[in-house]
């Protein structure tokens, strides 16, 4: 008869071994419907660049430089 090794395992350590900041992070939160209006594209500028925002016929949203 074969005999299994036997393992004692340990209870786990549920401590945090680093204290995390639990602050919930404020997002701002906008309706596209906000951003587009009756249009299908917005232009966005950053950082002094254009990028497009547009909405597709399907109803999601498409981001280009």
């Amino acid at each position: 008869m074969d005999k299994k090794p036997f393992i004692t395992l340990e209870p786990l350590d549920m401590t945090p071994s680093v204290k995390q900041d639990i602050t919930p992070v404020l997002r701002q939160r906008l309706q596209s419907a906000e951003l587009f209006g009756t249009a299908n594209e917005v232009v966005i500028e950053h950082a002094g660049e254009e990028y497009r925002l547009r909405l597709t016929r399907q109803g999601k949203l498409i981001l280009t430089k």
